[in-house]
């Protein structure tokens, strides 16, 4: 084991586990990266430096690409409409928590309300916008958006960051609510799924899935301590898992060659 991966492995906490996802259909795809890009949106929002501004808003520009390859605001209304059914039907379980079930109700409700208000043109403000579009158009160049190629750019960087935070925020409002339905509709996704514990022989683990099941997301879950990733292959009938060590960054992968045991939750 090489010196940086043994601080690697002291510095993970005893008994922690990292956890892998992979969609299994297109709508989970689309989820999976705004909820990526909305993470890193908000981290950089609530930092001062220019630097942070940039990212933010790069990651504001992918997501409403995104946004605008179909209509994902409809998509996303229609599973929060079936969620509510689903959960509505829950009712009728014996033993169901009925304050928890409300709660989750009451969210789902309130996504789909904000997204009703927002319209179908809701990202006219960003389309309409020649700022953002000249900084969209240059970001597609490498280096693209340095000083002497959107001067315009580099003076509102330059700007306080109260100013800065401010047009960001004004930019993300309309894009929101649809980022916060996703995100409520992944967290119920995760936690539809059961965690059952398999092992890969050899470092392999294929597995079927039943043709009349809807399957979303996939999620593997591994010590972190082992220095262990899965490289995933999935279709909407199987998938195969190839358990891989991590050597370290100059060093090529190889397949774990003994069996290993893991967590699972097919979603």
């Amino acid at each position: 084991m090489s010196a940086r991966a043994e601080r690697m492995a002291r510095a993970a906490p005893a008994g922690a586990m990292q956890a892998y996802e992979q969609p299994l259909t297109e709508r989970m795809r689309t989820y999976l990266r705004l909820e990526f890009l909305y993470r890193q949106l908000r981290f950089h929002l609530d930092r001062t430096s220019p630097w942070d501004s940039r990212a933010a808003l790069s990651a504001l520009l992918d997501i409403n690409s995104i946004l605008t390859r179909g209509d994902v605001r409809s998509d996303v209304l229609k599973e929060l409409e079936r969620q509510q059914q689903h959960l509505d039907r829950l009712h009728q379980a014996p033993e169901v928590d009925e304050a928890r079930l409300s709660g989750l109700l009451r969210n789902l409700a309130s996504h789909r309300e904000d997204l009703i208000a927002l319209g179908p043109q809701y990202l006219r403000v960003m389309r309409e916008n020649e700022f953002l579009s000249a900084v969209k158009h240059r970001s597609a160049i490498p280096g693209g958006t340095c000083e002497f190629d959107l001067p315009e750019y580099t003076h509102w960087l330059r700007m306080p960051y109260e100013q800065r935070c401010q047009a960001l925020n004004a930019w993300l409002e309309p894009l929101r609510p649809l980022c916060d339905g996703v995100a409520e509709l992944l967290w119920l996704m995760r936690e539809s799924g059961e965690a059952a514990r398999a092992v890969a022989q050899n470092g392999v683990y294929q597995h079927t899935l039943g043709r009349n099941g809807s399957f979303h997301l996939l999620r593997v879950s591994l010590p972190a301590e082992k220095r262990i990733y899965p490289e995933i292959s999935a279709g909407h009938h199987r998938f195969t898992l190839r358990f891989m060590v991590w050597p370290d960054v100059a060093d090529r992968a190889v397949q774990v060659s003994e069996d290993l045991p893991f967590e699972i939750r097919i979603c």
